[in-house]
């Protein structure tokens, strides 16, 4: 039985956009973050990570100063652990639904990061999750699952 959600699709077709508007539909039952665009003057600087019960940290910048770096961005590492490793580790006890968004070349800078998704995806909690259309082995690997539904939007 499938019980695993993934969204995927091509940038800017409206995969956040979908969560966000399922996420109040779950109310107390969900937990989990999502991301969005730090925009400045209407230029794109980088993403922050919001969590469900309202945390949020930087996840990447052009300005921040780190080794790990995506197109123009630098990925903060540190911080996107500080915020996403314990809104996991608190959805995985405490709600019936774990929701990522997203899960892609950013996040997986991060061992503890994949080392959870794993320990999601084999445990009782659905997760809902977005992940890059274009993926590595590790999306691979987790879309090949027998238990996962990936969904095009």
């Amino acid at each position: 039985m499938k019980k695993h959600i993934l969204l995927t699709g091509k940038p800017g077709v409206g995969k956040t956009s979908v969560i966000k508007k399922i996420i109040p539909m779950l109310g107390t039952s969900a937990g989990g973050f999502f991301t969005e665009e730090i925009r400045v003057m209407d230029r794109r600087m980088g993403f922050r990570i919001v969590t469900l019960d309202g945390g949020e940290g930087i996840m990447a910048h052009v300005d921040c100063n780190s080794n790990y770096k995506v197109g123009k961005y630098r990925v903060d590492l540190d911080s996107f652990e500080k915020v996403a490793i314990p809104a996991l580790e608190n959805a995985m006890k405490d709600k019936s639904i774990i929701v990522i968004d997203e899960f892609g070349k950013m996040e997986l800078f991060s061992a503890k990061f994949r080392e959870l998704v794993r320990n999601i995806l084999d445990g009782e909690k659905l997760l809902l999750c977005v992940i890059k259309e274009n993926s590595d082995v590790f999306i691979e690997e987790i879309k090949n699952r027998g238990d996962v539904s990936v969904v095009t939007v």
